[in-house]
């Protein structure tokens, strides 16, 4: 898929599909949220691709944890400790 940014009146509805596929491939189906209630995908977007520097915004859906930046949406991972013995 094209992580390129996109211009014109289809980039907030790209935006809005790439943000819904990385929710479902992390296993949350459409029903069990409202993407709506969590972010202005608009709003979103035109902060995304108005800016001159590196930019990521952060936000959680369902305790899925995105970032957003001009090259796509990513999941957000956090490192786990290491609780192995030795």
């Amino acid at each position: 898929m094209d992580r390129s940014p996109t211009s014109g009146s289809g980039a907030s509805s790209d935006l809005l599909v790439d943000i819904i596929e990385t929710l479902e491939t992390c296993g949350l189906g459409r029903d069990e949220y409202q993407l709506h209630n969590s972010v202005d995908v608009e709003a979103l977007e035109q902060l995304v691709a108005s800016s001159d520097d590196d930019i990521a915004v952060q936000f959680t859906v369902e305790g899925i944890q995105l970032d957003v930046s001009p090259e796509g949406v990513d999941v957000v991972v956090e490192d786990q400790p290491d609780t192995g013995s030795k």
